[in-house]
């Protein structure tokens, strides 16, 4: 009888080592796999048309700004796991700004790598055609971090002007049109310290002999590569032809009597004939009333443009005339009174297509 009372004891205690071995591994199973999920389970989701998508850390952001950018994306699953596993791996103090490519299917632990090594994909900048410096702050705000007032800032800066020898009227002469690769988290002292390698750069020894050689500054090529630009944006082959006339002209201590130049002095760039009330507006970009280069560039000019003016055509033209069959090329002349008759031949032409402005 006490056999079998010892029997049931034991008996019944091992169910109860069972249980409780069960209930271990149960449990213990339950949090790895809690684990494994928190972990390595996708938790990045993105439309089946897409393959990657693109976010953006701005600088100074805290770890709250990381889950909101991603959540607003519609990227993040499960944004509390992200948040346990961040504070693991240090994430939360280590934020890295940038702009970072997410793939489909990332778990938490890739996720939080790639964003805590700063592995960015670098920003293709570009700029051309830009007319003012305000307007190229704009686009250049458009492509990285820095907002356009800081840029704006930085470059009226007095100090920083006399520093390089430019100032408010000239300073896009520094700006030379191409493509860059920037991170996204560029700010404006760092952007403008680039432009400026990249400028030195450009003007190699082979350049600066060739502005020597036409008696030009390196920011005087740039500002009449500007109206060179203005005048022929059509017909890259004419614009040396081009230059090389403007260069007579300056030569002769003639007024460049440019149509653009007026246009840019007037603001309106809708203009396609310039009337002789135009011609009176009071700016030193009037050309027509002025003698010599204006004070600046009247867009940024492109390294074409500037290569034209530096590998300008030898010729005595003095004058030109947008031709009469809209082709986009000039009719150029040496003598004013062959130049009234090509001027005549184009007014014709205006007015038969009724373009009076």
């Amino acid at each position: 009888m006490k056999k079998r009372k010892k029997n049931i004891k034991y008996s019944y205690f091992k169910k109860i080592i069972f249980v409780f071995l069960f209930l271990l591994v149960f449990i213990g199973s339950s949090l790895v796999y809690e684990l494994y999920t928190r972990v390595y389970q996708p938790n990045i989701v993105l439309p089946d048309n897409i393959k990657e998508e693109y976010v953006y850390i701005p600088t100074s952001s805290d770890i709250q700004d990381v889950v909101k950018i991603l959540s607003e994306k519609g990227l993040l699953i499960n944004s509390n796991s992200f948040l346990w596993l961040a504070r693991q791996k240090k994430y939360i103090s280590n934020i890295k700004a940038g702009k970072y490519k997410i793939e489909h299917n990332l778990n938490n632990n890739e996720i939080i790598n790639l964003l805590r090594s700063g592995k960015q994909v670098p920003v293709r900048l570009t700029f051309n055609n830009v007319r003012k410096k305000e307007d190229f702050a704009s686009l250049i705000a458009k492509q990285i971090e820095a907002d356009s007032i800081s840029i704006i800032n930085y470059i009226n800066d007095t100090l920083f002007l006399s520093k390089i020898g430019l100032n408010k009227q000239n300073i896009s002469c520094l700006f030379i049109p191409n493509t860059y690769e920037f991170y996204w988290n560029t700010n404006a002292d760092e952007f403008i310290d680039r432009m400026i390698k990249e400028y030195n750069v450009f003007w190699n020894k082979n350049r600066i002999s060739k502005a020597n050689t036409i008696n030009l500054t390196k920011y005087e090529v740039s500002i009449l590569a500007s109206i060179v630009e203005k005048e022929q944006n059509i017909k890259r082959d004419e614009r040396p032809k081009i230059a090389g006339l403007y260069l007579n002209r300056i030569r002769r201590n003639m007024k460049l009597e440019s149509d653009p130049t007026l246009i840019f002095a007037i603001g309106d760039y809708s203009i396609k004939r310039v009337l002789n009330k135009d011609k009176k507006v009071e700016s030193l970009y009037n050309t027509y009333k002025y003698k010599g280069l204006p004070p600046g560039p009247i867009c940024i000019p492109s390294i074409n443009s500037i290569d034209a003016v530096l590998n300008a055509d030898k010729h005595n033209y003095i004058f030109m005339c947008a031709k009469e069959d809209f082709s986009g090329y000039h009719n150029f002349a040496t003598t004013y009174t062959k130049h009234l008759r090509n001027a005549r031949k184009y007014q014709k032409a205006l007015n038969r297509r009724k373009i009076m402005r």
